[in-house]
């Protein structure tokens, strides 16, 4: 989003920064593994390499912050492109795609709630899918709308470029309906084993130095079928419900990777709206669906993070079904033979398996050590099947983390009041399209009206007594037992600001200020003469008139002041006393850069608006 603002509001700029050589790469004493281990083991895939640590330490002290950078054959810092830095983060996200799945999460740091810690390893994550979509798109128009033919990078990423192109290109075909357990493992070995490549030529050699020209046709052709892929995963994560899987679970299995789902989250709704792929009709669909469903908080008019639930009680846990022990001559055995490293019989014929295993991995190695005491034909013969009996019971790989275990801090039950300012940021972003591309009516409407719950909900617009605190102090959460909880600046406070300034109509595109307040009520507008009080550039405390029928506000610390009239215009005051008007509601690109820039040179912009513009 920072680089859509930054192209909104200097797209030559922007433009400029692609082909710029000021860009570097961190020395990170992290290394990821290999994909084999990756894939024989998701949750331990990093290793801390001590020796380049100390490396970096030294070069530190003798060149301060450069030294830790990393340099190449040809020069002490590598240098490279902006647009190579941003091939980097995408071909890394899409190194980790698995189709239908999403974007896996197997570099042991979860996302952006990190309350759903533990889905690292096994977890797939859709909504980095629907931001990486997004992403792309962003950039599409770029490869075709340039003068660069071609884009100098890195040897070592050109290759891995080409490599990952390829396997896109030849995996086209999986695209025409759903993609079997088989062709997905495919897809993702081949895309494993190609960043893995990439990454042990910078561990073992760092960069030669040698840079090789990408056409900007080839970016916009990697950018097309990769979109293709995302935007068929989404297609494949929609609920019957109509909702959107945010989430997902990958088994990998010799012949195949397997993709299983997590509950509903407010999270994936959030993701897809904000994606850019679904049109105004589907997107209220959405909607309408998440306002139905288990996610809505009626008595907080708002959305919680995932459905709420009752856990088991500690006497249910840990009991393995006793057909299951009964079908196993290894377990039956062991249980006759009063062994009880692995499974216990209790008092009341009921089987469990030994309490002191904290994963899947201590019973493998109390398999392994049953090996050597005379059971190694059938331990040999069920050692798999034990192991999904322990999978069955506790079903690890579907835990999510506190999320699923805690009624607070983010937890069941809980409103995380940053997403539902995720939401109603996201919710602008779509009435905003639809009225932009003139969507039928019923539809906007509908949108309208979410928006406008959604933004009801959040803690500003509520009494002290059902937001559980005083309203204009931002929280973390609110859980079901009681108020709002944690107060600080927290992220929500951003997307509120982003939707107020939207709300206000305040838009950039092309370096221009452009007003339009489709979504602004007309009852915001005052009813009586005002004098409002205001700092200014200078930090002097001064007052602006507001008369009755208009709304005051401030941009870039500058006064304006929005009139209902006949007609649209923009009236620019300078504090030379001087003025001009616009007969439309944008400033040309010099005023909107004196503006932006706080030259000081404007002093107030009147606004006039035709009531048509409002609600």
């Amino acid at each position: 989003k920072f680089l859509e603002f930054y192209h909104n509001h200097d797209p030559e700029a922007f433009k400029e920064l692609i082909d710029t050589d000021e860009f570097v790469y961190a020395d990170v004493p992290y290394r990821l593994k290999p994909y084999d281990k990756i894939a024989a083991d998701p949750k331990n895939t990093i290793e801390f390499d001590e020796d380049s640590d100390r490396a970096i330490r030294r070069d530190v002290e003798k060149a301060g912050a450069d030294g830790a950078l990393l340099g190449s054959d040809r020069e002490e810092i590598h240098h490279v492109h902006f647009m190579e830095k941003i091939l980097a983060t995408v071909l890394s996200k899409v190194s980790n795609f698995i189709p239908e799945g999403g974007i896996w999460m197997n570099t042991q740091r979860p996302e952006w709630n990190d309350a759903n810690n533990a889905l690292v390893g096994n977890g797939v994550s859709m909504v980095t899918l629907c931001y990486l979509r997004r992403f792309l798109r962003f950039f599409e128009p770029l490869t075709v709308n340039t003068e660069l033919g071609e884009i100098e990078v890195s040897e070592e990423l050109y290759e891995f470029f080409e490599s990952q192109l390829e396997i896109l290109k030849n995996q086209k075909e999986i695209l025409n309906g759903p993609v079997s357990d088989a062709d997905r493992k495919k897809m993702t070995d081949a895309l494993g084993k190609t960043v893995g490549k990439y990454r042990g030529k910078i561990y073992n050699h760092g960069f030669s130095g040698e840079k090789r020209a990408i056409q900007m046709s080839q970016v916009k052709e990697y950018i097309d079928i990769t979109t293709s892929f995302l935007e068929h995963s989404i297609r494949a994560n929609k609920r019957e419900d109509r909702l959107y899987h945010s989430y997902n679970l990958m088994s990998m299995e010799p012949g195949g990777v397997s993709i299983s789902h997590t509950e509903e989250m407010l999270e994936g709704q959030v993701a897809v709206l904000s994606s850019g792929y679904l049109s105004s009709d589907e997107s209220l669909e959405v909607l309408d669906a998440l306002r139905n469903s288990s996610l809505y908080r009626e008595d907080q008019q708002s959305y919680i993070l995932y459905p709420n639930k009752e856990l088991p009680g500690f006497l249910e846990k840990n009991s393995i079904p006793k057909e299951q022990v009964e079908n196993s001559k290894l377990l039956m055995t062991l249980v006759s033979d009063g062994h009880m490293n692995i499974v216990k019989e209790d008092v009341d014929g009921g089987y469990h398996f030994n309490g002191n295993f904290k994963n899947a991995r201590d019973l493998e190695q109390a398999l392994n050590e049953l090996e050597s005491n005379g059971y190694a034909p059938l331990v040999k013969s069920e050692k798999r099947d034990v192991l999904q009996i322990f999978e069955s019971v506790f079903n690890h790989k579907a835990f999510t983390g506190r999320s699923g275990t805690f009624f607070a801090y983010e937890g069941l039950g809980s409103i995380y009041w940053h997403m539902v300012s995720k939401l109603n940021l996201a919710v602008f972003e779509v009435c905003r399209d639809a009225a932009r591309e003139q969507a039928d009516r019923e539809t906007v409407q509908g949108l309208n009206n979410h928006f406008d719950e959604i933004k009801a909900g959040i803690g500003i617009h509520k009494p002290p007594e059902v937001y559980g605190a005083f309203p204009v102090d931002p929280y973390s959460h609110t859980p079901r037992h009681r108020g709002a909880q944690q107060p600080g600046m927290t992220g929500q406070v951003k997307e509120d600001i982003l939707v107020r300034m939207g709300e206000l109509g305040m838009f950039v595109r092309d370096g221009k200020l452009i007003f339009d307040p489709f979504l602004l009520k007309k009852e915001e507008f005052r009813s009586t003469e005002k004098e409002i009080d205001f700092v200014t550039l200078n930090q002097e405390q001064t007052r602006v008139s507001v008369p009755e029928h208009a709304l005051f506000f401030t941009r870039c610390q500058v006064p304006v002041v929005y009139e209902i009239g006949a007609g649209d215009s923009v009236t620019v005051s300078y504090t030379d006393g001087s003025s001009f008007t616009f007969e439309d509601l944008q400033l040309d690109k010099e005023k909107s850069r004196q503006l932006f820039q706080r030259t000081g040179a404007i002093k107030k912009l009147k606004v006039s608006l035709s009531e048509k513009h409002l609600r």
